[in-house]
């Protein structure tokens, strides 16, 4: 029997003066841009996961408000896991300039959502466009939809 199990991920939408926070990084050894993001480890919330993976890529620390989607991402040409992603809308409240960004993190931007746009070809994955826009879009959900139970 095949056990099968979807990679968890999660994202943070930060805008900030219609500009979007973005990491730079390498992946499967090209340049991308990809919003703060990272997997769930073991004993953390949804939310904490957020939170640290933000921190550890940008030196930002946020506040989560919102839940903006879940998206699952099938296997295709150029990957064979699939993702299961769970993205939300954060506030950005400080900004460590000193904080030593996670491995293979080559710079941070504030971008537009035009400039995304232009961009298409440097996201890392179709997750970036479509969560940017389900959050101009206004989708939010409370964040009161999460129980962790013990």
């Amino acid at each position: 029997m095949t056990v099968w199990k979807p990679h968890v991920t999660v994202a943070a939408v930060v805008e900030r003066a219609n500009r979007f926070l973005m990491v730079e990084e390498t992946a499967e050894g090209r340049r991308v841009l990809n919003q703060p993001a990272g997997h769930l480890e073991p004993g953390e919330s949804l939310l904490e996961a957020m939170v640290r993976e933000t921190r550890e890529e940008t030196g930002w620390e946020v506040e989560g408000l919102a839940l903006v989607g879940i998206y699952r991402w099938p296997p295709h040409p150029n990957h064979s896991k699939t993702f299961l992603r769970v993205t939300f809308a954060a506030r950005a409240l400080s900004h460590n300039p000193h904080q030593a960004l996670d491995k293979g993190i080559l710079g941070t931007h504030w971008l537009t959502r035009d400039e995304l746009t232009a961009a298409v070809e440097w996201l890392r994955s179709p997750l970036v466009l479509q969560s940017a826009t389900d959050y101009l879009a206004g989708r939010r959900y409370p964040l009161e939809l999460f129980r962790d139970l013990e």
